[in-house]
């Protein structure tokens, strides 16, 4: 039997690697690391990798993913990024340490935690403008000085998060106000901060540019280890493996066909009306593979072919003359989406390899 089809292929030794070179580089400037597992499901060989690179921490918004690695017994201090209300007897039992904005929520862990005899630690979130998760800076003081009164709770620090809805840069304004909030809890509240984490993988040009780190120590990390690019333009950063994950899929169809559908023309599958370009007859190739396992707009190829469309089940390809046939493999590079949509589909296959 051949290698199963579509697959993604994984090199473990590259996601250490990439680990390894970046907790090098934050490093330097006494920046830890949380590896984020949670666009690869929480793949115990892939946080295992991140570890061997030297990530201290490993951070997932999935209390499944935290809970598989934990049954590896892999050696690290884990964070919930997404604390729900609902799960607080899960997240105290599974998570060191949870991210948080809402004091019913931490009411919840605190309770939860008195009964399961347990230190709980806790991360707050400050908005810092992005419009994700956070609480107001106006609002910061009083919330963590009702969160203290909470038994079994300790805060632990103060993260910001950035460019992940909104787009917003981490600069040095933000970075800047993250930091003194840091230095003014600690002034006003019975206080000390192990962490102050600043972002995420967007986070790279803000590290190269800035003269001043401030309070920031931590940041999380997970496009930049596994894709090794930032995130705010996606350029590859120098020194990083960019193709430690490769899609593969199977030609099922070659044919000659015109480049133009005919007959009257509706909606597609999806609900759109398209538009089409007469280039004549053109090599069509179709893969077994479709919009039901990966974001298409987020995969190419690394040979020299085009994506002309997808339905749910079939990628098409203009095939550019090449002598592709029925059978062949064709491997695509992915992004962020991509790579996060082929790791949750039961239906395509992941390989790991050294």
């Amino acid at each position: 039997m051949g290698k199963p089809l579509p697959r993604v292929e994984i090199s473990i030794s590259k996601i250490r690697e990439n680990a390894s070179f970046l907790a090098r580089l934050y490093g330097t400037k006494g920046i830890s690391l949380m590896g984020v597992t949670k666009a690869v499901l929480g793949e115990p060989k892939i946080s295992e990798a991140m570890i061997h690179g030297g990530v201290r921490w490993i951070a997932d918004s999935r209390l499944e993913n935290i809970a598989k690695m934990r049954a590896q017994g892999l050696a690290a201090r884990y964070v919930l990024l997404r604390t729900p209300l609902s799960s607080a007897e899960s997240v105290v039992a599974l998570a060191d340490v949870s991210f948080n904005t809402e004091l019913e929520t931490l009411k919840s862990l605190s309770h939860r935690a008195h009964l399961q005899n347990i230190i709980h630690q806790v991360v707050i979130m400050v908005e810092l403008g992005d419009l994700r998760e956070g609480v107001l800076p106006t609002d910061l003081f009083s919330f963590v000085r009702e969160v203290l009164t909470l038994p079994c709770l300790e805060v632990i620090g103060i993260g910001g998060n950035l460019a992940c809805y909104g787009g917003v840069h981490p600069d040095e304004k933000n970075m800047a106000v993250l930091s003194e909030l840091a230095n003014q809890l600690e002034r006003e509240l019975p206080l000390r901060l192990e962490l102050v984490s600043g972002g995420n993988s967007a986070n790279y040009d803000w590290f190269r540019e800035t003269k001043d780190f401030g309070r920031i120590n931590n940041l999380r990390i997970g496009e930049s280890i596994l894709l090794g690019c930032e995130t705010l333009s996606r350029k590859p950063i120098s020194g990083l493996n960019v193709d430690a994950f490769q899609l593969v899929a199977e030609i099922i169809e070659a044919k000659t066909k015109p480049s133009m559908p005919y007959g009257q023309l509706g909606q597609d599958a999806f609900g759109v009306v398209k538009g089409f370009k007469d280039k004549g007859q053109m090599q069509r190739l179709i893969l077994a593979l479709g919009r039901q396992d990966v974001t298409v707009v987020g995969i190419q190829p690394t040979s020299p072919l085009e994506i002309i469309g997808a339905s749910s089940d079939h990628v098409l390809l203009d095939g550019k003359n090449t002598d592709l046939q029925v059978g062949d493999e064709v491997r695509f590079s992915l992004d962020y989406g991509a790579l996060l949509a082929v790791m949750t589909s039961p239906f395509v296959h992941k390989r790991y390899h050294a």
